[in-house]
């Protein structure tokens, strides 16, 4: 059985760097096999500071950004947040769109791509890790720290990970992928 994994782009700034890593963890995750691999960009949703009227537990959605929004994490067994040190935080982006939502989220496993300068984002890591437990979803401990992101974007644009990232990436989605079938049964 091939589950579905959606790797999201946490950050919605102009001129953000997100999508340059994520296409490289995406990239490896196709290469990797082991999951139907989806590259979701949260800036595509336009998701506006949480406005929906009724509490996310009931799933009485309102407006079409969290209905598509919902439609697109139900559909995924697991995913993966590349995303960026904010203060030494996930970005408002992805906290919000976590708010969004309550159900579409329960019992499926997460891993994070972090990226920042020196910690390489693995305080914000730390802190999404947290929030996430709310919503009774599994992070796991292993992670990809990206450490002074700059160095490893060309002048073409294209992330070039070193080899302690790419051991990583291919750690994490093992992992991932056990816990993706472990939980299964309790997603029904």
């Amino acid at each position: 059985m091939t589950f579905k994994l959606h790797t999201i782009i946490a950050s919605t700034r102009p001129n953000r760097v997100g999508p340059t890593v994520a296409n490289w963890f995406h990239d490896h995750a196709v290469a990797h096999g082991r999951f139907d691999a989806t590259l979701i960009d949260l800036a595509d949703f336009k998701l506006p500071v949480f406005d929906e009227p009724k509490h996310p537990r009931l799933g009485q959605y309102e407006h079409e950004h969290t209905k598509r929004w919902s439609a697109s994490v139900k559909a995924a067994d697991a995913f993966v947040f590349v995303s960026p040190e904010y203060n030494y935080a996930p970005p408002p982006s992805l906290l919000n769109a976590l708010t969004y939502l309550a159900a579409e989220w329960n019992y499926k496993p997460l891993g994070i791509v972090s990226y920042g300068g020196i910690s390489g984002g693995l305080r914000a890591a730390q802190i999404a890790r947290s929030i996430v437990t709310t919503l009774k979803m599994m992070p796991i401990p292993e992670g990809v720290p990206v450490p002074n992101f700059a160095q490893f974007i060309g002048q073409d644009g294209v992330f070039t990970p070193n080899d302690p990232m790419k051991q990583g990436a291919t750690l994490m989605l093992d992992e991932l992928h056990k816990w993706t079938g472990a939980l299964k049964p309790l997603r029904g």
